[in-house]
């Protein structure tokens, strides 16, 4: 007996190109979930319920905290984020690839709830001038975000031996090959599979 669906988990610095993995992650995978957080903050200008968030009143998630109804959540900046568990579940019952793109706290949390289906990807450059480059590119930013952006970058960089897989995205082909061959074998995982089962079955 295999269990269905795999997670796969991508965390990395802002700036370092996850976005840009996952759409092309997307393309190859149509008939993958990607997790969408519940929050308790307001929504911007552009933003849809359901696509970039799901929100809720700070009521609703503090009631879903004590139903045990997140897999991983945070308090930040007084406001909640967090990854409900039910939709993951449903996802997976239906086979599919759960995506996930978390940080390093969360990626533990989640690997704790599923320890056998989650297959964690840290995506990040070269090393930190070039991310610095990129971030500055961008235009949204101004110079004290960026700081700020690199000092976060640094401690997560540091978290890199909780992953599975390292992606240093210096080219974004290659890296997206690399990323698409990490999505496929985490269906492959013999964690998966109910080995005693399997064993038994086999030398019959």
């Amino acid at each position: 007996m295999k269990l269905k669906g795999a997670i796969l988990v991508l965390s990395g610095p802002s700036g370092a190109g996850k976005s840009s993995l996952y759409k092309k992650l997307a393309q190859e995978f149509p008939n993958h979930y990607f997790s969408i957080s519940s929050t308790t903050r307001q929504k911007r200008e552009g933003e849809i319920h359901g696509v970039h968030y799901n929100f809720i009143s700070k009521d609703e998630f503090e009631a879903g905290i004590n139903n045990g109804e997140f897999l991983e959540w945070a308090r930040v900046h007084n406001n909640y984020y967090g990854t409900s568990k039910a939709q993951v579940i449903q996802a997976l019952e239906e086979d599919k690839l759960v995506v996930f793109d978390i940080d390093v706290q969360g990626q533990i949390n989640l690997k704790k709830a599923f320890p056998r289906h989650t297959t964690s990807v840290f995506v990040t450059t070269p090393n930190k001038s070039i991310l610095q480059e990129r971030l500055g590119g961008r235009g949204s930013d101004g110079d004290s975000v960026i700081q700020t952006r690199l000092k976060n970058a640094l401690d997560e960089v540091k978290s890199l031996p909780n992953y599975d897989y390292l992606i240093i995205n210096e080219s974004l082909d290659e890296a997206t090959s690399k990323l698409l061959c990490i999505a496929r074998s985490a269906f492959c995982k013999a964690s998966l599979y109910e080995l005693e089962s399997f064993l038994q079955n086999w030398e019959k």
